[in-house]
């Protein structure tokens, strides 16, 4: 990847009277999308983002911690504590787990049902918030060996509902941003341990 053509930090700027939201090694012309928020020229980000991160480990090691959802708590700035349900006891297509989650670091607190979409060991870990056959969210790692280890891509992508979609447009692209934020803060936290 060309990362001179990307960012590499989280933040916004206006281009052609467009307000463009961007975050680690995402291309700065692909910020916007067609949903209009109020106003002729304002555009609502993507209902997703990523945030990439090169780890100076293997991808298994990274995988292991990634994958084992009662560990959450030691890197995530808002899921405390995870444990998987129904019997799992570990990361594998169709397990279910929940996670204890403090939104935004303060409040509200309750617990959400996910379930695993996919598992690749060493290579990629996503699981879906909410019902199993249609989550509202899906969360996802992937990792790519590059040089003296592994870039961590983590990523989330809203379901587009109409109900997310209004939600979006109103107050999701402040929700984008803590987003990518702590996906930032959960991938320092796990680069601070494998290296």
């Amino acid at each position: 990847m060309n990362r001179s053509k990307h960012a590499v930090t989280i933040g916004e700027h206006r281009e052609h009277g467009r307000l463009v939201i961007y975050r680690s090694y995402v291309p700065l012309a692909r910020q916007t999308v067609g949903v209009r928020a109020p106003g002729p020229t304002r555009r609502v980000p993507a209902m997703h983002g990523s945030v990439t991160l090169h780890m100076a480990a293997p991808a298994g090691r990274i995988f292991d911690l990634v994958s084992d959802v009662t560990k959450i708590g030691r890197y995530s700035p808002e899921t405390f504590e995870g444990e998987w349900l129904e019997g799992a006891t570990g990361p594998a297509v169709g397990a279910k787990f929940r996670g204890h989650v403090k939104r935004n670091g303060k409040g509200p607190t309750y617990w959400t049902t996910c379930t695993v979409l996919e598992c690749e060991p060493g290579r990629e870990f996503a699981f879906g918030v909410g019902p199993s056959d249609k989550p509202l969210n899906v969360w996802r790692y992937r990792l790519e060996p590059a040089g003296d280890g592994t870039d961590v891509t983590e990523s989330f992508a809203l379901t587009p509902t109409p109900w997310l979609r209004l939600y979006w447009a109103l107050l999701g692209w402040a929700r984008g941003r803590t987003n990518c934020s702590d996906m930032q803060t959960t991938l320092e936290r796990i680069k601070a341990e494998v290296e």
